[in-house]
């Protein structure tokens, strides 16, 4: 069931539970009155605030971006030489997070996803609020030494995309990665992309 955090708007009520109808019920499940009833909220809340399902859909994709920044923006990343941690741990930290402590964004995620397939207005605000994430990864990629950063980039996200489906929905549900096996995957995803003959790119990352 949704929970009500303290001092949570109505409209973040609204898109949290319809994210948690998601997980729960599929988009067939995804229903203004639901809604309202999962809430507990007064009959008509929710069309009160979403009038038609396109508008409580792209509530729920706005809502899933802002809590999925919030997972894959860990504040305790690691301190690594110089007083900062490594992309490799913020991956890895980033990812287990997200697997261990939020499943049920995954499978909201999905929904929303194979949704915006079917509704073509609905693609192109699921993509725009997408770019938040991309783009930081395409900097990372660049900063690292990436002589093809989109291409690096995107390799990068569909790694993680099919790490989490099968962590998720596939047949690795039950067998989540550990951290450290994380950072050893991310360790040599990253320095296949960026490895010179004597690894000094790749050593930039642990850096």
């Amino acid at each position: 069931m949704a929970t009500r955090s303290t001092g949570s708007s109505r409209a973040e009520l609204i898109a949290d539970t319809a994210l948690t109808l998601l997980a729960e019920r599929g988009m067939r499940g995804l229903t203004h009155r639901a809604v309202d009833e999962l809430a507990g909220l007064p009959q008509g809340s929710t069309s009160n605030h979403a009038r038609t399902r396109q508008a409580l859909l792209e509530a729920a994709v706005r809502r899933q971006a802002e809590r999925e920044a919030r997972v894959l923006t860990p504040d305790e990343m690691p301190v690594g030489a110089g007083g900062r941690g490594t992309p490799v741990d913020a991956l890895a930290l980033a990812l287990h997070r997200y697997l261990t402590g939020h499943p049920e964004l995954l499978v909201s995620r999905y929904e929303l996803a194979l949704e915006a397939t079917r509704r073509p207005e609905l693609r192109a605000y699921y993509d725009e609020t997408g770019r938040r994430f991309r783009e930081p990864l395409v900097a990372m990629m660049t900063a690292a030494g990436s002589t093809a950063p989109e291409r690096h980039a995107l390799s990068l996200v569909a790694w993680c995309e099919g790490l989490m489906f099968s962590c998720a929905a596939g047949s690795y549900h039950d067998a989540v990665p550990s951290l450290d096996a994380l950072r050893l995957g991310f360790t040599e995803l990253l320095r296949g992309m960026l490895g010179t003959p004597d690894d000094r790119a790749a050593d930039q990352l642990n850096r």
